[in-house]
């Protein structure tokens, strides 16, 4: 389970270490993806390929489904992680979710986040500001 929030330097070749309490969890393989709200979702691999077959089964008649699946399986890039426990974040997804110096890695169960610090802090303050509403709304769900 990931769970936890962590500030990490992307270093000049786009390098991102891991914070040592996911590294293992990781070992067996990673993949990074496109992810909402601009920032990268990281999977193990095993969860990818939980989420990748779920995609494959949609209806691939609808157009958003088409959209959706491209934007998490095109984008898609195995990670394995290096000696130092860090992994090579393609530039593509860099740009995407406009990395540069400082990140957050944060830490969603069953995948990590990784974030842009500004991006991050903007969304945080946001759904910090929020909260009673989406508390209500989740309550409404059962949570």
């Amino acid at each position: 389970m990931f769970i936890g929030e962590y500030t990490h330097n992307l270093d000049e070749k786009g390098r991102l270490s891991i914070p040592k309490k996911f590294r293992q969890a990781l070992l067996k393989g990673a993949v990074v993806t496109r992810g909402l709200d601009d920032c990268l979702f990281l999977y193990t691999k095993e969860e990818w390929g939980k989420l990748a077959e779920r995609l494959a089964r949609l209806p691939f008649s609808q157009a958003n489904t088409r959209a959706f699946a491209r934007l998490m399986l095109a984008g898609a890039m195995e990670v394995p992680l290096d000696k130092q426990g860090r992994i090579m974040l393609p530039e593509y997804l860099r740009m995407y979710a406009d990395l540069t110096k400082e990140v957050i890695v944060a830490g969603l169960y069953n995948r990590l986040e990784i974030w842009g610090q500004h991006a991050w802090r903007e969304y945080t303050k946001r759904t910090e500001g929020a909260r009673n509403e989406i508390a209500e709304q989740l309550g409404e769900l059962g949570v």
